[in-house]
């Protein structure tokens, strides 16, 4: 039911989420991760029966983990296309995870290490596993698109060593081994994923789109792909026969590609981890859910 085809999107803003209260599952660091959405998703997904969750731009996958780890689906479907970060959930949900937890612990962080396995080219997908959560470690902003630089001073002057935390990185790799079995794995498109799930009734997602659109700068910064057919991608939504929920940085070019297909619209407050105040824009058929919740 869309509320707001002709009126100001409405912002709720009395239950601030910080991410600081939420379980960190992923091995990524992410400035656009969904860490601070978890409640808004466990609500979604317990308000009903879901066989699958789909998530087809799975990047640091909090919100397909949380689905995992807490049973509130049958199975997971996480997909990136993303070379590099596909390499990391590859080795992790296909038995390599303890291997990639073990070599994070042994890892000796100085600035030659560092450069010594950044600087490799031929690697096998668990070097490039290791290589990925090593650069999302180590430069700024965890970015992982070419041209990023490496921590300077860092957290407390720590340098490269500030976003390093091998031991917390060790326990979220081998836990995420334990509900492996729960989620698959696709190395591929999530626009063709979305085509191939179009009559599946029962089936969830999440849509979170990590590519640049009007307002969204953030993909172009943060990963070696950030163009996509924003038009099409709500097409594609708007022919889902299951449930979705999808969600955008704020912006009129957004809020357009949603009226046009007579979806709803609901502002959430989140703050992050320097506890800014921000808000994200979710859209879906129906958020009225969102609206009872708060």
């Amino acid at each position: 039911m869309n509320l707001f085809a002709n009126a100001e999107i409405e912002t709720q803003s009395d239950k601030i989420v910080n991410v600081a209260s939420v379980p960190q599952r992923s091995p990524f660091r992410y400035p656009g991760g969904k860490t601070w959405l978890v409640p808004v998703a466990r609500k979604w997904l317990k308000s009903r029966k879901v066989r699958e969750l789909v998530e087809p731009f799975a990047g640091g996958g909090i919100i397909s983990l949380t689905a995992a780890f807490e049973q509130l689906a049958d199975r997971v479907t996480m997909v990136e296309f993303d070379n590099q970060v596909a390499a990391v959930w590859e080795t992790i949900l296909n038995g390599g995870n303890q291997r990639l937890a073990d070599r994070i612990v042994g890892f000796e962080m100085t600035a030659e290490s560092v450069m010594s396995v950044l600087s490799q080219t031929d690697m096998s997908r668990e070097e490039l596993a290791f290589q990925t959560i090593l650069r999302n470690r180590v430069n700024h902003g965890g970015i992982l698109a070419p041209g990023s630089g490496l921590l300077k001073h860092g957290e407390n002057g720590k340098g490269l060593k500030s976003r390093w935390y091998a031991d917390t990185l060790y326990k979220r790799i081998v836990l995420i081994g334990h509900v492996r079995d729960a989620i698959r794995f696709i190395h591929g498109d999530g626009m063709e994923v979305l085509r191939e799930y179009r009559e599946s009734v029962d089936t969830c997602f999440f849509i979170d789109p990590p590519y640049t659109a009007a307002g969204k700068k953030a993909g172009k910064r943060l990963y070696a792909h950030s163009e996509l057919d924003h038009e099409l991608l709500f097409k594609l939504a708007a022919d889902l026969r299951g449930d979705f929920l999808m969600t955008y940085d704020n912006a009129q070019g957004v809020e357009d590609l949603a009226r046009k297909h007579n979806f709803d619209m609901q502002l959430v407050g989140m703050k992050n981890t320097h506890h800014a105040e921000m808000t994200e824009l979710l859209i879906s058929r129906d958020l009225d859910w969102v609206r009872r919740a708060q």
